[in-house]
C-alpha cells in the first residue's frame, strides 16, 4: 500500500520519465509514453482484460485516468474500427508493464503512436496492485500524470494541481463531450469479414441523447431495426418530439448526473408525460432516476469493468455485465411507482429501474458490449417490444 504525505518527498529513481503526483503527496515513478505532457484527473481501474482501445475512447471516462489492472495492454495494436468516440475524453492510462508490440492480424497502429496521435500520455512501470488495492481501500484519488523524456518535473507544483483540482462531483461533463449538431446514424454491428452492416429499412424511429455516448450503442439500435437520430445533450423535449420518434434513448456519459440533471431532468420529465417509450443507460439510467424524484450519489471507487455480476430481481438470472461508472441511484429514494429491476452481487447497488405506469426502464452498466460480455444484448430487443406495444396503444 502507498503512504500518504503532505509533502512530496519521494526521490527519482534513475530512468524515470514518467510521474503520477496525488493530491495527498504520494509519489509514483515510471517510465513515459504517448505523448508528452502531464494532465490531472481523477484515478481509477478498470478490471477488463480486452479492449483498451474501446475504454480509451469511451466519453464516459472525461476527467479521469486509468489504471489498468491487466498488464499486457497494447498487444492487439489499435485500428479504426475498434473507438467509441474520435476524440478519447479519458486524460490518460496507467500500466504495470511496458507497452506491448502488437500482435493481431487487425492492427493498424502501435498503441505508443495511437496516443501520439491524440495527445494521450500514459505511464508504465507502475505496481498496478498496489495502486489498484489503494484506490479500493481509500477510494479514487485526484492525481496528476506527467511523462517528459528528459525526467525534469517540479513535483511541488504538479501535487498543487492534483490537490487544487475539483474533482467530478458537481461537474457536468456530458456537454462537454455531446456532439454538437443533430445527425442520423445508420451503421450496424461488425462482422467478421464484412466489417460495419448498415440499416436500410428501420420499422422504428428512435432519438438518441447524447450524453457521451458510445458508437456500439448506436449500432445496436440500428441493428434491432431502428432508424436512429442522435441529438445534443441540451436538447429540449420540443426539439425531440418535433422528429416525431417512436422512442428515446438516453445514453451514457461522463460527470454527476445531479449537474447534467438541471438540463436533462426537465426534458426527461415532459417526455415521460408524454408516454414516449424510454430507455437509458448509465448516465441516462442515473437522468431517468433523478426525473422519477430519486437520487443519486458519488461511489467512492465506482464500477469499471466486463466482470461485473448483476441479477435480474425478477426472474433471478445472473448477467455477467461491462460497466463504467462513478456515480449511483440510491433505491431509497425511487417514488413507489418505480420498481428496482437489477442489483449488483459485487455491492448491492442499484443497477436497473423500471416505471410502474410509464413505459421507461434504464440499467446501469452497458448492454451494447463495447468491450464485454454480450449477456445483455436483450435489452435492446425490449426496448423494441416496448415501442411496438406502445404504438399499439396508440393505434387501437
Amino acid at each position: 500500500m502507498f503512504s500518504k504525505s503532505s509533502e512530496v518527498t519521494s526521490k527519482q529513481p534513475v530512468g524515470a520519465t514518467g510521474v503520477i503526483v496525488l493530491a495527498d503527496g504520494t509519489v509514483l515513478w515510471g517510465r513515459g509514453f504517448g505523448s508528452e505532457g502531464s494532465s490531472v484527473g481523477e484515478i481509477c481501474f478498470n478490471t477488463s482484460l480486452t479492449g483498451y482501445q474501446e475504454i480509451l475512447t469511451d466519453p464516459s471516462y472525461a476527467g479521469q485516468i486509468i489504471t489498468f489492472t491487466f498488464p499486457h495492454i497494447g498487444n492487439t495494436g489499435t485500428n479504426a474500427e475498434d473507438i467509441e468516440s474520435i476524440n478519447p475524453a479519458a486524460r490518460g492510462l496507467i500500466v504495470r508493464e511496458d507497452v506491448t508490440d502488437p500482435s493481431n492480424f487487425r492492427n493498424a497502429a502501435h498503441l505508443d503512436a495511437w496516443l501520439k496521435s491524440h495527445n494521450l500520455t500514459g505511464i508504465c512501470g507502475i505496481d498496478t496492485r498496489a495502486l489498484t488495492r489503494s484506490i479500493r481501500d481509500n477510494g479514487a484519488p485526484n492525481g496528476v500524470i506527467a511523462y517528459h523524456q528528459d525526467g525534469k518535473f517540479d513535483l511541488d507544483a504538479l501535487q498543487k494541481q492534483a490537490a487544487g483540482w475539483s474533482g467530478l462531483n458537481g461537474l457536468d461533463l456530458a456537454k462537454d463531450v455531446s456532439c454538437t449538431q443533430r445527425y442520423t446514424w445508420d451503421e450496424s454491428l461488425w462482422t467478421l469479414g464484412q466489417g460495419y452492416g448498415q440499416q436500410t429499412a428501420p420499422a422504428y424511429h428512435v432519438v438518441a441523447v447524447d450524453y457521451g455516448a458510445k458508437r456500439n450503442i448506436l449500432r445496436c439500435l440500428a441493428a434491432s431495426g431502428c432508424k436512429v437520430t442522435v441529438v445534443p445533450a441540451m436538447t429540449s423535449a420540443e426539439d425531440i418530439l418535433a422528429l416525431d420518434p417512436d422512442g428515446v434513448f438516453l445514453s451514457n456519459g461522463p460527470g454527476d448526473p445531479a449537474a447534467t440533471g438541471i438540463y436533462a431532468v426537465p426534458a426527461i420529465r415532459q417526455l415521460l408525460d408524454k408516454n414516449m417509450p424510454i430507455f437509458g443507460i448509465c448516465l441516462g439510467h442515473q437522468l431517468l432516476a433523478l426525473a422519477f424524484g430519486g437520487k443519486t450519489t458519488k461511489m467512492p471507487l465506482g464500477h469499471r469493468g466486463g466482470n461485473h455480476p448483476v441479477q435480474d430481481i425478477r426472474t433471478g438470472k445472473v448477467e455477467i455485465t461491462s460497466q463504467n461508472h462513478g456515480f449511483h441511484v440510491l433505491p431509497d429514494s425511487l417514488p413507489a411507482n418505480v420498481e428496482v429491476t437489477h442489483i449488483s452481487l459485487f455491492d448491492k447497488t442499484n443497477e436497473g429501474i423500471r416505471s410502474k405506469d410509464k413505459p421507461a426502464f434504464s440499467v446501469q452498466y452497458h448492454p451494447e458490449s463495447s468491450p464485454g460480455p454480450e449477456d445483455s444484448h436483450y435489452l435492446f430487443g425490449r426496448f423494441i417490444e416496448m415501442i411496438a406495444a406502445s404504438k399499439k396503444k396508440q393505434a387501437a
